[in-house]
């Protein structure tokens, strides 16, 4: 996981990014890349371009973690990195992602010291926080990982939460207890807005 803080960094890296796509040729390989995957050859006669052109913005494409590759014996195979993305759209190409690029007040430079402080650089937990309001900063960065509207089975529950923490149990009865997310017949889900419980969710929870 990437957690996303509202700090210089985060809109430096983002200004750093959009840099990076300001090319017609890039934007281009972009497109093409987005239909299917193809090799280096390919590329070349989709753009019309020398294939030192074409290797130069696709390494600049794969230092922004926008494009992967794959080698079939001589061959290169350049693909659109679905997963990274989705990862961006969803953490900074947002509503709420771009909201956090608005100027850190003192609450959110607290929140941000508690990120900093609980998750490694790795993106997992150091541990859960034992105080709730340390806790709570935990539970709403994780709950992002879970889409709007989208019901999840406990067992794609714990695939995910296992990314950041193994007491997975811990983890899903915290977002039911504070209705971050709210579940009925072991399927979960993000809660609307105001956290109002749902009628017949079964609010008891068995680790």
């Amino acid at each position: 996981m990437t957690t996303d803080f509202r700090d210089q960094d985060q809109a430096e890296q983002l200004v750093a990014f959009f840099q990076g796509l300001a090319d017609v040729t890039r934007l281009k390989l972009i497109g093409l890349l987005a239909q299917r995957e193809r090799s280096v050859d390919e590329l070349v006669a989709g753009l019309d371009v020398r294939q030192p052109t074409v290797s130069h913005h696709l390494a600049k494409l794969k230092l922004l973690g926008l494009v992967k590759l794959r080698k079939e014996g001589q061959v290169h195979y350049y693909s659109l990195d679905e997963e990274h993305v989705h990862r961006l759209a969803k953490s900074v190409l947002s509503v709420d992602g771009l909201a956090r690029l608005a100027p850190a007040d003192e609450g959110a430079t607290w929140e941000q010291k508690v990120l900093q402080t609980f998750f490694g650089s790795d993106g997992r937990l150091k541990e859960i926080p034992a105080q709730r309001k340390k806790r709570d900063v935990i539970l709403r960065t994780l709950v992002e990982e879970f889409e709007r509207g989208r019901r999840y089975h406990e067992s794609e529950m714990n695939e995910v939460l296992r990314r950041f923490h193994e007491d997975v149990a811990t983890l899903r009865r915290e977002f039911i207890m504070t209705r971050m997310m709210q579940r009925e017949n072991n399927l979960y889900w993000r809660a609307e807005a105001g956290g109002d419980e749902a009628p017949g969710v079964d609010w008891r929870m068995n680790p």
